[in-house]
């Protein structure tokens, strides 16, 4: 449930041959010292910190999306973490990830089996420089282990919560590419404004992302602001709601909220949940949830497990590209009910 929740291809652009004179040698020889006076690179974490003594080569990455950050960079990295939620068919990689592998050229992507612990011994197989997991909840022991391979980037202060922008930053700076890692969040933020323009029913919206198993809604489960599920909302034009915001106790990605506290949801209008065809109704049918505004109007977004769409809700700029349109589409056909 916790869970469901960074290789280069170069390392300095060549100049062309038929430019290759005296002047343009010694301007390569001074672009070079640039680069490398950014060296070394100290990234402070949850851990302590971690110093990148030169650019690296060979990028591993471990947990979930920290490799299509990579992937959007334009870099293929040497391996990454199977997904474990979402895909389709065997190949350890949602739809978005492998399109981008495919067009950067490889077709044949080293996928580490971890989804049951860290692979160890086939992350250090793949001899990277530096393993980059900003989005992740490693521990700490892992942390050390993972040092004993290469440097490692992780998370921030607390796993599972880096928002997407982090993601990029963060992962970014471990490769020595933190302004591409800027170009890329700010055409991100541009291409979801855009979308977000193009469905203005959903603007101003008090939406949360949430998970409910009809199977018990004796309690349920509330992303909050500092997961990336939360947050994308707030980027598509959303408002999160003030209800669930006075049950937020600490820096957690979700809260557990009891079906006794649901009038906490009084002022949500639009929720959006994993789960299938038969979700809507098993919540109505509840005396409790039943009685909740946006539950009894049908103002529910459901998401089916267990797919791409599903996946992309913990979104990243590969995913985002690939899914917003669907997404937006799913929001804006319920918003358009809410008066």
């Amino acid at each position: 449930m916790k869970k469901l929740l960074f290789i280069i291809t170069s390392i300095f652009i060549l100049f062309l041959a038929a430019c290759a004179n005296e002047s343009t040698t010694n301007e390569e020889a001074t672009t070079d010292k640039e680069s490398d006076s950014q060296y070394p690179i100290v990234i402070k974490h949850a851990f302590g910190e971690t110093t990148i003594e030169e650019k690296p080569e060979r990028v591993a990455t471990v947990a979930w999306a920290n490799h299509d950050v990579v992937l959007a960079l334009g870099v293929v990295p040497v391996g990454l973490s199977a997904a474990n939620y979402g895909i389709q068919d065997d190949s350890g990689l949602l739809p978005w990830t492998a399109d981008k592998f495919k067009e950067l050229g490889e077709e044949n992507p080293t996928v580490y089996q971890d989804t049951d612990g860290l692979d160890f011994e086939a992350i250090a197989d793949s001899n990277p420089d530096v393993i980059l997991a900003a989005y992740s909840g490693i521990t700490e022991e892992e942390y050390d282990t993972l040092s004993q391979i290469a440097p490692v980037v992780p998370y921030e202060e607390t796993p599972w919560v880096t928002p997407w922008r982090d993601q990029v930053l963060l992962n970014a700076k471990g490769m020595g590419m933190e302004e591409e890692g800027k170009k890329l969040v700010a055409d991100t933020e541009k291409l979801i404004a855009d979308k977000a323009n193009e469905y203005s029913s959903i603007k101003g919206k008090k939406a949360a992302f949430g998970m409910f198993n009809t199977a018990d809604l004796s309690s349920f489960y509330i992303y909050t602001p500092a997961d990336p599920r939360g947050e994308f909302l707030s980027d598509l034009g959303m408002e999160y709601p003030e209800g669930i915001k006075e049950l937020i106790t600490d820096d957690s990605f979700y809260i557990q909220v009891s079906a006794e506290n649901a009038d906490a949801l009084n002022d949500t209008e639009l929720f959006i949940t994993y789960g299938n065809k038969d979700t809507l109704a098993a919540l109505q049918a509840d005396p409790i949830l039943g009685k909740v505004p946006a539950i009894a109007a049908g103002n529910i977004v459901v998401i089916e497990d267990n797919t791409p769409l599903a996946a992309a809700g913990n979104p990243n700029p590969l995913s985002i590209q690939y899914t917003i349109d669907e997404y937006l589409t799913l929001i804006s056909d319920v918003a358009k009910n809410i008066k």
